[in-house]
Parts: structure tokens; C-alpha cells; sequence
């Protein structure tokens, strides 16, 4: 993650891994009991289910492998570059984020394995969204990535070393919006079930339509200078 990164990768990046949050915790407390944000997990089970020669699960679970890895190939084939930059097309893959986890609540309300595929495709499309920028690399959908920045952060400290805190205070705040998405989802999960999706999918919206407002204020403001 590099030391200049705009306020509205910030922004946008703690939005984003709150959304994941949120999803990736109603897969888990759904009928599949499925992690969906991240595919680490799911790659282990499938490797239990091959050697078990549990056919539903193998195909179950490949699905969900393949379903984020077409969400990621879709970002790719809208943004078209792995550089976060103020201009690119991210208002659309927020758009196309928020109707897949939108359409996936009535699918998961009849526990169909669609539903899951739908939302890990969201997660993919999203955790390829958010890419390299000067040479470091955001994720929102995993914290793996954040947990190890900490990790070398605290050997740096305890070694007297100088400490990237730009860096360190990204990744910290990455792990409290998937947190704190967990927390939100797991309470809406509670109350409403699997329409709890809709509030990811409004706060994926509604953080596209803010980029928007923000890119068009940007332009509007360098074209006035």
C-alpha cells in the first residue's frame, strides 16, 4: 500500500471491507454455512471433499472458486487496468457488485447454491476492483494481506526500526470495516434473514454513487483551474 494514496481509496476501501464483512458472515451463518469473501477456506475444504469423493461438495464448492474468479475476470474486463486511478469505471463494478448481492437474497431464501455463487461473485468483482496503486497492494475482501503488515510493523517496532504508519493505519482500519461488517451482518442475519444482503448491496451502491459525485467534483474543479 503506498504512502500517497487518496482519501478516496481510504474512504473506499473501508466501505468495501465492511460490505465484505457483511457478506461473508451471512454465508457463514446461512443454510451452507459457506465463507464467500474469500476462497483460502474453500480451497481446503474442496481438497477434503476430493479425497472424501463427496460429489456435492466437490461441485458446490468448485462453483464458489469459479464463481469469485469470474467476478474478478468481469472487473478486469470493465476496468481494464490494475492501477487505481480517479476516472476509471468504478462506479459501474460497484453497480454490477450491488445488483448480484441484491438478486442473490431471493435465491438464498429458497437455499439455492445460485444464491452463494451470485454473492461470491460479487466478492470477487470487488477484490479485483481494488488493486495495485505506487506499488502496494489493497485488498478488502481478505485480511490475511493486513494481518502480516501489522505483523511486520510490530518486528519493525521492536527491532527500533521506522514504522510506515500510513501503511499500518490503512490495514488497521481495513480489519475494523470487516469487523465491524461482521458484527452489522451478523445482527441483520438475526432479524431478517438472508434480506439482510440488501444492506451491502445499498452500501455498495451508495459507495459507487459517492465515487461518482466525487469524480465529477474532482474534474469539475481541475477544469475550473
Amino acid at each position: 500500500m503506498g504512502m500517497q494514496l487518496p482519501r478516496w481509496v481510504w474512504i473506499g476501501a473501508i466501505a468495501l471491507a465492511c460490505v465484505a464483512g457483511m457478506v461473508n458472515v451471512i454465508g457463514f451463518l446461512g443454510f451452507e454455512h459457506q465463507a464467500i469473501s474469500h476462497l483460502t477456506g474453500t480451497t481446503s475444504l474442496l481438497g477434503a471433499a476430493l479425497a472424501a469423493g463427496d460429489g456435492r461438495s466437490i461441485a458446490h464448492l468448485w462453483g464458489v472458486l469459479i464463481a469469485f474468479c469470474l467476478g474478478a475476470t468481469l472487473s478486469g474486463l470493465i476496468i481494464q487496468d490494475q492501477t487505481l486511478q480517479l476516472g476509471r469505471r468504478y462506479g459501474v463494478v460497484l453497480t454490477v457488485e450491488a445488483l448480484l448481492l441484491a438478486a442473490s437474497v431471493p435465491l438464498f431464501q429458497r437455499e439455492q447454491i445460485w444464491g452463494g455463487l451470485l454473492a461470491a461473485t460479487a466478492c470477487g468483482l470487488q477484490n479485483a476492483m481494488v488493486t495495485t496503486y505506487s506499488g502496494a497492494l489493497v485488498r478488502t475482501t481478505h485480511l490475511s494481506g493486513m494481518f502480516t503488515d501489522l505483523g511486520i510493523g510490530l518486528g519493525h517496532l521492536i527491532r527500533g526500526r521506522p514504522l510506515p504508519m500510513r501503511r499500518l493505519t490503512l490495514s488497521g482500519l481495513i480489519i475494523s470495516g470487516f469487523l465491524a461488517g461482521g458484527v452489522i451482518g451478523a445482527w441483520l442475519f438475526r432479524r431478517w434473514s438472508y434480506e439482510a444482503l440488501f444492506a451491502p448491496a445499498l452500501l455498495t451502491g451508495m459507495t459507487g454513487l459517492g465515487y461518482v459525485i466525487y469524480r465529477h467534483w474532482r474534474v469539475h474543479r481541475s477544469a475550473r483551474g
